[in-house]
């Protein structure tokens, strides 16, 4: 997917109207801006006038004696010199420290902006995602705007000043010859550099598509690092990311020798056009027509235009590469959620808690459907349980809940409420849950647990911890609630994972609470001790519990069975075992195989 978007930006027109994106930041900090371009005009005023310094001072020590000249050195002049260029260097510095606010400003507005508008997108995206790609993606975006906001303001549009004046300068003391010059060797560089620079920017994206996928590649299979070790698969992906790193190589092989071309023809143009202004200043001052200060003046001259100017190419060339990576962004921030808000979307109330499946279908994909007219209700502070095989769609129902994806048809109430009418923010504030696979954040444990209501204060945790039946095994732990978790808590069992998750539903205390196949992944002794906490909490509240083993919901006031997205059975245990059916069957499987392992272990 990703490759396919960079290649067809190969050709494509760079999205100049990137600028009129960026101006609110500018404005945002008016004030700072203009004092920042006084200055920039005082640093110019200064450079363009310290060669004419230079050539008076020359032409006053070339006049007299060696032996008296000590004594007739024009001290003005030389400590003008001192204090034009202490100016120039002086006003850039004030310029660069007033401006860097603004850019600093702008970085972290975007930063903030892309981090919540990733939050907005639907599951789908998250699912499809590459995070190192996209982090870099992000990364280099939020660099650019800054590359591109300070050397805008302050590179591009002052050089091209400073050759205006110094054309306008040479044409008004030494004539056409010397202003045409420089003005040639000027249009010649820009369009050399403008057309080589496009040249190479598939160089560049190559470089940059090779970066972003062997960083996705390092950070996709750490993050699977039990699975790696399982497998004893370190060589392979050894050679997997050596691949992506063998590609990375070749791009930037081939991005430095386009660069070498580059900078050759740059430096050739410098090269000549120097060379022709110093011997014609030469010329000039063997025929008497200049003087050694003339000589001086247009040496300094050149010097100093060519060197914002070979400067420009190096800053035209990271623009070209600043406007992709911002453009990348800006793609990101133009991808649309999915699932969104209804206008004026109303806050859902939830006061009785009952949960309603009317006539839903859904699918992924048009060609596979997932769940087919299924209608059943869960009345105010009952236990409903879903049962099937994998893939009748019973986790899907979850996600339905939740709104990470809309209905294709029908209709989910709560309390009466259609949830699709209703904000997200407050529908999932009603709903807590219990999920099959808990993922923690690489904080301490009590971290983890305040993270179902991050306001909630130390004693509120703490009590959290204690209904959860966690207290015993934090006490265990040399840094007891302190201890850090690891990255996506890869330090904690399953049923210490699942522990934490119901402290954190414990602590959010929400009105609906859900348990998707809580306990599928863990022992029996773990199993029994997890149960015994799911059954404290989910009094009083209404609950829809995922069941893969139906020991667990042999108490439900209702069992749901489905078989490839339809409802084939509902009742409760009993019901549906004197019905003999499909139900019947899953529970006599189930129990002739746990009969098989107790025989087994004796």
């Amino acid at each position: 997917m990703r490759s396919h978007r960079h290649s067809t930006q190969d050709d494509k027109p760079l999205n100049w109207r990137v600028f009129t994106q960026l101006l609110p930041y500018l404005f945002e900090f008016k004030q700072r801006v203009i004092l920042a371009l006084l200055c920039l005009v005082g640093a110019k005023i200064a450079s363009v006038g310290l060669p004419f310094v230079l050539k008076h001072t020359v032409d006053d020590l070339n006049i007299e004696s060696t032996a008296s000249a000590m004594a007739i050195v024009p001290i003005a002049l030389i400590v003008a010199y001192g204090a034009l260029r202490l100016a120039n260097v002086l006003f850039g510095e004030i310029r660069d420290t007033l401006f860097g606010r603004v850019t600093e400003r702008a970085m972290r507005r975007m930063g903030l902006k892309v981090f919540e508008h990733l939050h907005k997108l639907d599951l789908d995206f998250h699912l499809n995602r590459q995070t190192g790609g996209l982090s870099r993606d992000i990364e280099r975006g939020t660099s650019g705007i800054s590359f591109l906001m300070r050397f805008m303001v302050f590179n591009i549009g002052p050089t091209l000043l400073e050759i205006a004046m110094v054309v306008g300068l040479l044409f008004y003391n030494y004539g056409v010859s010397f202003a045409l010059i420089i003005l040639v060797s000027v249009v010649a560089y820009v369009f050399f550099s403008i057309k080589a620079t496009d040249w190479r920017t598939k160089y560049v994206r190559e470089v940059n598509l090779a970066d972003s996928s062997s960083n996705s590649r390092a950070i996709d299979s750490l993050l699977n690092y039990e699975t790696v070790k399982y497998f004893n698969n370190e060589v392979y992906e050894a050679k997997r990311y050596d691949l992506d790193l063998a590609t990375w190589e070749t791009a930037r092989r081939k991005n430095r020798l386009s660069l070498f071309a580059l900078n050759s023809g740059q430096a050739f143009i410098i090269a000549a056009s120097m060379t022709a202004m110093m011997a014609m200043a030469a010329f000039g001052v063997a025929e008497g027509r200049m003087t050694i200060g003339d000589f001086v003046l247009i040496n300094a001259f050149t010097m100093q235009i060519f060197m914002p100017l070979n400067f420009l190419g190096f800053v035209y060339r990271e623009i070209r590469g600043s406007l992709a990576n911002i453009e990348n962004l800006f793609e990101l921030m133009a991808k649309k959620p999915k699932i969104d808000d209804v206008e004026d979307a109303a806050e859902l109330k939830v006061s009785q808690g009952e949960i309603r499946f009317d006539k839903v279908s859904f699918d992924y994909r048009p060609d596979r459907p997932i769940l087919k007219d299924v209608s059943f209700s869960i009345k105010p502070g009952q236990k409903v349980a879903v049962v099937g095989e994998s893939g009748a769609g019973k986790s899907t129902l979850v996600k339905l809940l939740f709104r990470f994806y809309d209905v294709s048809s029908g209709n989910v109430f709560i309390d009466g409420q259609d949830i699709a009418k209703a904000s997200q923010y407050s529908l999932r504030k009603s709903i807590g849950i219990v999920p099959q696979d808990t993922v923690l954040f690489n904080d301490s444990i009590f971290e983890n647990v305040r993270y179902g209501r991050p306001d909630a204060s130390d004693e509120e945790v703490k009590n959290a911890i204690n209904m959860a039946h966690l207290s015993r095994f934090i006490e265990s732990l040399p840094d007891g609630a302190e201890t850090q978790v690891g990255e996506r808590g890869l330090k904690l069992s399953g049923g210490e994972k699942q522990r934490v998750a119901i402290a954190r539903t414990i602590l959010k205390r929400p009105p609906i609470l859900i348990f998707d196949e809580a306990t599928s992944s863990l022992d029996s002794q773990s199993e029994q001790a997890i149960l015994t906490a799911l059954k404290e909490i989910a009094q009083g509240h209404t609950s829809l519990v995922i069941a893969h083993r139906l020991s667990t919901i042999v108490d439900a006031d209702k069992i749901v069975v489905l078989e490839q997205g339809r409802i084939i059975e509902q009742g409760n245990h009993q019901q549906l075992l004197a019905k003999n059916g499909q139900y019947t069957k899953l529970w006599n499987t189930q129990q002739h195989n746990n009969k098989e392992v107790v025989d087994g272990s004796e």
